[in-house]
């Protein structure tokens, strides 16, 4: 054996192998597009993981919990900058999640993967605080139906209008969207609130609209909607408990105020 040939070097078979036939190297050869993350991204991104598994969200500020996100929809780019333009663009976690997919792609870096992660994570929030009250009696978990009522609505670009209608039990057995709108103004139909009512079998209702604006201050336009709704909802023998106006940071009760 010629001793100057390296240990690998055996010479070629006579026939060679099909193709089918050739055995795979072990490190097989990274596809066309396909780049390794960085190890000083790997370090950064597991340090963030643990962080949130010690702490929770709590521990995290808004951009750091949005990085979180980001990963799983661009994972093998530094998603600090991007997460840090979505903040400072719409202000907080919360509303990045709920803003408009089509203001969040007019941000750069954000694409279709980036918006499907984002409404994911904004719908499964929104299952789990809706599951808080649905079926439960609503005076008793009043916290918790404002809290799902703000992470449902609070950010919203447009005027919404939903009615929870409850039994007679004041449990509460549908929620469901009658109108949307523009900025400032959704059409409702009292007829219809009424006639859905009367189709669930429920006994009261409370009406819910966010203002856009942020001002949960009621218009003339409210106040004269929510009479014409307790007026044909009194004809049939149901009662509106409230009629609540959610702001960015806070919301507005009919009740609590005397306009009911």
């Amino acid at each position: 054996m010629d001793p100057n040939r390296a240990f690998g070097e055996m010479p070629l078979p006579l026939f060679s192998p099909a193709p089918d036939d050739v055995a795979m190297p072990v490190a097989m050869a990274r596809p066309a597009g396909k780049q390794a993350t960085p190890s000083y991204l790997a370090d950064h991104r597991a340090r963030l993981r643990e962080r949130f598994m010690q702490g929770g969200a709590a521990a995290m500020p808004d951009y750091e919990l949005l990085e979180l996100v980001l990963f799983r929809a661009i994972p093998r780019q530094d998603v600090k900058p991007l997460a840090r333009r979505l903040i400072d663009l719409f202000g907080d976690f919360n509303r990045v999640l709920s803003a408009n997919p089509a203001r969040l792609t007019e941000v750069e870096g954000v694409g279709p993967a980036v918006v499907a992660e984002l409404k994911i994570i904004e719908a499964a929030a929104q299952r789990l605080s809706r599951a808080r009250v649905m079926h439960r009696p609503v005076l008793s978990s009043w916290d918790a139906l404002l809290d799902y009522c703000h992470m449902a609505m609070a950010h919203r670009e447009i005027e919404q209008f939903r009615v929870l209608y409850l039994d007679r039990k004041n449990v509460l057995i549908a929620d469901e969207e009658q109108g949307r709108g523009t900025v400032d103004h959704v059409p409702v139909y009292p007829r219809e609130i009424i006639r859905r009512a009367l189709e669930l079998n429920a006994s009261a209702l409370i009406l819910v609209h966010n203002h856009p604006s942020g001002d949960p201050t009621p218009s003339d336009q409210d106040i004269a909607m929510t009479a014409r709704i307790a007026q044909a909802a009194d004809s049939m023998g149901i009662t509106i408990h409230d009629h609540l106006i959610i702001g960015k940071c806070r919301e507005l009760s009919f009740r609590s105020e005397g306009l009911l």
